[in-house]
């Protein structure tokens, strides 16, 4: 008598899920494809309860879980809990897209101003990336989607931290692309440049639109589509990649 193997429930985790394209991201998974969707939060339980709702009302399920990307112990420990209580389940895609800026010229820049946003996009993606991958090697399939920025390309002068934290995980994504192809798991980054969200509403929209060919700032659901495609098995001879949405502003 054979006994058949249950196939676990697949999950795509979403760093930094509660709002803005991480939002929009965790809404396009759920439409898009067969996830439970969970959805990273740090501080700000109220948006992620209101991302989890807009997620579930598209039919998909979906959990919040809440840790601080930087804090590898708080990564370690949440994930770990996670494991132990869904045996049946594997985290099949991450989309790191947890980030933070905190802008100025580099002469003035506090060391503080420096290392968090360091330390949340390019050691948050280490946390936890490294925590997850050995399971999506076991399992020989995967998707990691790093949110990058058109300032980790070019260069955005008063943003030298972010530029040089989103330069680096645009690296990191290639070699680890390189490193794990062969286990059918794919490493790509997105690129958006200016898009409408709570990090761009101070900015003055009407004239920097004029730098941008398109005319305009981009939404975070235009975002979430190229995501969506990335982490869908559409997607599976491309990896190593970084792909820009911006309007035309760097390519």
């Amino acid at each position: 008598m054979s006994i058949e193997k249950k196939e676990k429930k697949k999950c795509a985790l979403i760093t930094g899920g509660s709002r803005g394209i991480g939002r929009a991201v965790c809404i396009q998974l759920a439409k898009d494809l067969d996830y439970h969707i969970i959805i990273n939060y740090n501080s700000n339980k109220d948006a992620a309860l209101e991302t989890l709702k807009q997620v579930q009302e598209t039919g998909s399920s979906a959990e919040i879980i809440q840790f601080n990307v930087v804090d590898a112990k708080s990564v370690k420990s949440a994930l770990t809990q996670w494991e132990e209580t869904n045996p049946d389940a594997i985290i099949e895609a991450i989309v790191n897209n947890a980030g933070i800026t905190k802008d100025g010229l580099f002469m003035w820049m506090q060391p503080d101003d420096w290392s968090s946003v360091i330390n949340t996009s390019l050691n948050g993606f280490f946390n936890v990336t490294n925590h997850l991958i050995q399971k999506l090697l076991v399992n020989k399939y995967g998707r990691i989607v790093n949110m990058v920025s058109v300032s980790g390309l070019k260069g955005t002068p008063g943003q030298t931290n972010y530029s040089a934290a989103k330069g680096a995980v645009i690296a990191a994504t290639k070699a680890l692309a390189q490193e794990i192809a062969k286990r059918n798991v794919t490493v790509n980054a997105v690129a958006p440049g200016f898009i409408k969200t709570d990090m761009t509403s101070e900015l003055n929209e009407k004239e920097l639109k004029t730098m941008i060919p398109a005319n305009r700032f981009g939404e975070a659901e235009e975002v979430a589509h190229v995501v969506s495609f990335l982490v869908s098995k559409k997607s599976s001879y491309i990896t190593g990649e970084t792909i820009n949405i911006n309007g035309g502003i760097y390519s």
